[in-house]
């Protein structure tokens, strides 16, 4: 299918439209100073992703601010570190303030010309809601971890997108998954039979950063580095018709 015969684009958020990996460092950064041993900035979100992981496993039904306030706890504990719960609060509630990727508010704004928007995302409401003012852009639905009460990759939230789809007069068939993470959403998206693009935001770097390690890349239907080269393809779409 061409990019102009969707209807509908559903979007991961954190790691695709918003620069998590930075938030997360950014957040976690004077904890980590203050490890014996020197962290990198790859074992920090290694061992982030490790955590949360697990997490979004033992509590699916967790907000996601409050489940960061355990991952950091988890990590203090693992690195040795001694912290006030103060600072493991700050850091859940910090996901509002970590910043959206240079290219995606004004993507985005084009993409709502021509297409319905949808975020599927892992993330409690009252974050997202912060987040949306970076990404300027009204989305035509929103679904959380915390609406699902589950965690991607879980199917109890690609389902929960089926139906929400369903109530929009949009099929599966026309909807098009936009994502960075092989493990949340590609995968899943794959055994699911939803076509999905690929924004592969670490491209040409090594590691898997905060997304666990994957061994096999995905059968996707689009592999772009960027939201802006999703736009120029489907400028080049455009064009052909």
């Amino acid at each position: 299918m061409a990019l102009t015969d969707f209807k509908a684009l559903t979007f991961d958020c954190y790691g695709t439209l918003v620069d998590w990996e930075s938030g997360i460092t950014s957040g976690l950064s004077e904890l980590a100073s203050r490890a014996t041993v020197p962290l990198s900035r790859d074992e920090i979100l290694e061992a982030h992703a490790r955590h949360e992981a697990h997490q979004q496993k033992v509590t699916p039904a967790m907000p996601y601010d409050r489940l960061l306030q355990v991952v950091f706890k988890r990590l203090a504990e693992g690195w040795n570190v001694p912290y006030k719960w103060d600072e493991a609060v700050a850091y859940g509630a910090s996901i509002g303030d970590w910043p959206a990727f240079p290219d995606s508010a004004s993507t985005l704004q084009y993409l709502k010309k021509y297409f319905k928007l949808i975020v599927v995302s892992n993330v409690d409401n009252r974050s997202f809601r912060a987040t949306n003012e970076k990404l300027a852009v009204h989305f035509d639905a929103i679904v959380t971890a915390e609406d699902v009460g589950s965690y991607k990759p879980s199917r109890n939230n690609f389902e929960y997108l089926f139906t929400t789809l369903s109530g929009m007069g949009i099929s599966k068939g026309d909807t098009l998954h936009v994502a960075d993470s092989v493990y949340h959403d590609h995968e899943p998206a794959s055994e699911m039979g939803l076509r999905s693009c690929w924004i592969q935001r670490r491209y040409e770097q090594r590691g898997s950063g905060a997304n666990l390690k994957y061994s096999v890349e995905p059968s996707v239907d689009y592999k772009f580095t960027s939201m802006a080269q999703l736009v120029k393809a489907h400028h080049e779409d455009l064009a052909r018709e």
